[in-house]
């Protein structure tokens, strides 16, 4: 399928989560929408890390990045990069937070 309509291919990270992704790949191009929406949090996610090479770009909202030491506060249109392995996570500073990754190689746990 080429085209993806906005309310299409989203789904529930848990049961009741307050989390969504929407995933969308061809054979070695992964982007995700990934819609955080019972904001603020209290306090940050749990850090992981992972092989992937990460951009993402925020499209709404305001949010707290954390990579390994460092922080950043960050608000819609700015942009971050994560080499792989390095330890990050979120926290969102607003009530809705929705954020466009890309991946590279696949993310195959999110497949």
């Amino acid at each position: 399928m080429e085209v993806i309509k906005h309310e299409e291919g989203f789904t529930e990270l848990k049961a009741a989560s307050p989390i969504r992704r929407k995933v969308v790949h061809l054979e070695e191009l992964m982007m995700t929408v990934i819609e955080f929406y019972d904001g603020p949090m209290e306090e940050p996610e749990k850090p992981h890390r992972h092989p992937h090479e990460q951009i993402t770009y925020v499209a709404s909202g305001e949010l707290k990045l954390f990579i390994e030491d460092r922080s950043y506060d960050l608000k819609e249109g700015d942009v971050f990069k994560v080499a792989s392995n390095l330890n990050h996570c979120i926290q969102t500073l607003t009530e809705k937070v929705k954020l466009i990754d890309g991946f590279t190689p696949l993310r195959k746990d999110f497949l």
